[in-house]
Parts: C-alpha cells; sequence; structure tokens
C-alpha cells in the first residue's frame, strides 16, 4: 500500500491523481491533500477519499471547506491547517510514503525540504522547485537517501529510459516539445497573439501560466533547467526536438549511437502512475497507444529566433545558480502580465533577458541556501515588474 500526499490536489495534475488513486484502492491510499482557493473541489475530494491531512492556501478557504463537509467526515481528519503550516503537515506527516508535489510557483518550497528530511519519495510535477533550487533540492535527496520521481510527461520518459544505465553509457538526454500552438507562425503574426489564442494548446489540456509557457517554448527551457539536476547532465548534454504529435515523450541517446525512446497515450495518468508504483509497473486501465491511428510522427529543431525563451533558459543554465532563479521570476511577471492583457506576447522574453542581464550585472552570490535563492529571486521579480511596466507604457 502506498500512501500519500498531494499538494496541489485541486488542479489538473492533483484531479489527475486523484483519479489514479481512485483506479487502484487496494493499492494507494490518500493520507493528506493540499490545494490553494478551490474550497467547492476540495471538499469533494475530502469527502471522497477520507485523507488525515487537509490544508488550504487561506484561513478562510479551510473555513469553508471544514464547513462543507458532513459531520462525520469532518471528524475523521486528523489536522487541518493553511498556509505554509499546512503544507508542511501534509508533507511529513508520519503515514505518507511519497508526497506528490502539483504546486504552482515556489509556495511548497519549504515543504519539499522538510519531506526530504522526513525521508518521504518525492513525486515532482512542479517545474519552479527544480529551477529555483535543483542543487540544494538534489543533494539533500542524496544525503538523506530519498529519491525523486519526475511526473512531468518528457522527464518521466527519459526516467524510464534510463533506468539501471550507467552515466558512461549515456550521451545525451533528448526532450520533446509539441511546439505549441505557434509553432507555424511567422514573427510578425506573432507580434500580435492574444491570450486566448496562447491558451489554446493542441495536445495538452493544462493551467494557464504552463500553457503560455508551452506557447513561448519556456516550458522547455524550464524542463531542461530541471533535466540537469534530475539526471546531473550538464546543458550541452542536453537536447530539445519539436514533436507535435507527443506521441513520443523523450529519447536517451546511448554512447554506441542508439537511441531509446518512450512513447504512450497522451494522459497525465499515466506518468503520475508510474511515480506511484515505482519501481513496479500496474496496470492503468487506460487504452493503449494504437501506433497505427498516431500515423506520422514529426520531428524538427527548434525556432529560437521565433521562441527566444528555450535559449534564455540555456543560457541562464550555463550561467551560475543565480541566473535559473532570475529567469523562473522574470518569466512568472511577465506572463501574468501578458495573461491581464499588460504585455505583448513577443516582450516576455525580453523581460526575461533584461532579467538575466541585471542578474549578470549585480554580482549575487550564487544560491548557496534558500534565503539567497529568495533574495535571488526578490531582486529579479522587482526588475521583471519595473521592466514590464517600461514596456506596457510603449504599447
Amino acid at each position: 500500500m502506498k500512501r500519500i500526499a498531494i499538494l496541489g490536489s485541486t488542479g489538473s495534475i492533483g484531479v489527475s491523481a486523484l483519479s489514479v488513486a481512485a483506479a487502484h484502492p487496494d493499492r494507494i491510499e490518500v493520507v493528506g491533500l493540499a490545494a490553494g482557493a478551490n474550497a467547492t473541489r476540495l471538499a469533494e475530494q475530502v469527502e471522497r477519499h477520507r485523507p488525515q491531512v487537509v490544508s488550504t492556501a487561506a484561513g478562510a478557504v479551510l473555513a469553508a471547506v471544514l464547513a462543507a463537509l458532513p459531520a462525520p467526515v469532518r471528524a475523521g481528519l486528523e489536522h487541518a491547517a493553511s498556509g505554509a503550516e499546512g503544507l508542511l503537515a501534509a508533507a511529513t506527516h508520519p503515514a505518507v510514503d511519497l508526497v506528490l508535489f502539483a504546486t504552482t510557483g515556489t509556495t511548497a518550497l519549504d515543504a519539499v525540504f522538510a519531506a526530504i528530511e522526513a525521508g518521504k519519495t518525492i513525486a515532482l510535477a512542479n517545474k519552479e522547485i527544480l529551477v529555483m533550487a535543483g542543487g540544494l533540492v538534489m543533494a539533500a535527496a542524496r544525503r538523506r537517501g530519498v529519491a525523486v520521481l519526475p511526473v512531468d510527461s518528457e522527464h518521466n520518459a527519459i526516467h524510464q529510459c534510463l533506468l539501471g544505465r550507467p552515466a558512461a553509457e549515456v550521451r545525451r538526454l533528448i526532450l520533446t516539445a509539441s511546439g505549441g500552438p505557434f509553432r507555424s507562425w511567422s514573427t510578425e503574426r506573432l507580434a500580435g497573439v492574444r491570450p486566448a489564442d496562447a491558451l489554446a494548446h493542441p495536445t495538452w489540456r493544462m493551467g494557464r501560466k504552463i500553457t503560455v509557457d508551452s506557447a513561448t517554448l519556456m516550458n522547455k527551457g524550464l524542463e531542461v533547467v530541471e533535466a540537469r539536476w534530475l539526471f546531473d547532465t550538464p546543458a550541452d548534454r542536453i537536447d530539445v526536438v519539436v514533436h507535435p504529435q507527443s506521441v513520443v515523450h523523450s529519447l536517451v541517446e546511448l554512447c554506441d549511437g542508439s537511441v531509446i525512446a518512450q512513447l504512450g497515450v497522451t494522459d497525465m495518468r499515466l506518468p503520475i502512475q508510474y511515480a506511484f508504483s515505482w519501481p513496479d509497473r500496474w496496470d492503468s486501465g487506460l487504452p493503449p497507444l494504437d501506433l497505427a491511428a498516431c500515423g506520422r510522427l514529426e520531428f524538427g529543431s527548434p525556432d529560437l529566433d521565433r521562441f527566444p525563451c528555450l535559449g534564455l533558459a540555456y543560457r541562464a543554465l550555463r550561467g551560475g545558480p543565480a541566473l535559473p532563479v532570475a529567469l523562473n521570476a522574470a518569466n512568472e511577471v511577465a506572463v501574468e502580465a501578458f495573461l491581464d492583457g499588460r504585455l505583448a506576447f513577443t516582450a516576455i522574453s525580453r523581460v526575461i533577458a533584461g532579467a538575466l542581464d541585471d542578474a549578470e550585472e549585480s554580482g549575487p552570490p550564487d544560491p548557496m541556501t534558500l534565503a539567497d535563492v529568495r533574495a535571488a529571486h526578490a531582486r529579479a521579480t522587482r526588475y521583471s515588474r519595473r521592466r514590464t511596466g517600461e514596456l506596457q507604457s510603449k504599447r
């Protein structure tokens, strides 16, 4: 029996994870659920899965969840809390074996380290955690002998392809990218992209921020940074190919030139279940991949001129630990401004490039502690808000 906690249970990954749990009631027990502001959905999840711990972002949301629960369900809760306390309670509960981090942003950073110190297996669906503090997280996991299992379909695929292979056999990691909705658009046409256009992803159904990241290829850039830490592989051995069909989830090239690929249906329940069942495999109940129905599978090189965010991620990764922190902070600010209609789509990369310049010019110390990480993030956030305002005034 795997006893799990899900941080970010009401988002798309959290909902899929609970679907996997429901499909395997004899193998998975839900011990903790943590969510943001969706009180209605969280109350429904608590009533169905009966966790011991429940957490929300704010006290008012927690009160609404508790009020919506039938008295017997409410009485069965061992602990209910909000904010950082709630995340820590869910992530470190003694009964929990595995914690799925499906939150957005950096709100769960402290909870990741607490879960590692508590000896929990970590399943990561949150890009920002490794982009911001990958070296610190993986060092802590090695020190405690804790497994960090990727849930993103691309890294999950690489994990499967690498399983049991010595590092000396691996020449290159190859992440696939759908290319987003604008892969065939001209530079001139990209200048007029509206939020509604960017949110219409051709393959995956995801949250708003990650969908925009996919459209700019920053999502793939963040995944390159993640891969560096997850698989202890330098930037010059991590490549990206555009694969619109999203059937091949990623590949590994071996030293003899052989390439191992992982293929599967485009359903996040598959990598989530892999993380939950690892090192075993369970029947997923999902339809098998029909290669004949897939037809032609296409691959191409990403266009870094039209989609400069991917190149900026490589620049950040090669520039030292402080630059990925600035990359992530600037991207968060710029995407929020774009979704609010305050920034042009093509200006997102300009904000990020400026934040990297600022981080290099300021010469901050490489982040060695969480306090260093937060200081670098705060500086980049301030710069990016100021730069966004300047670009907005010129529109």
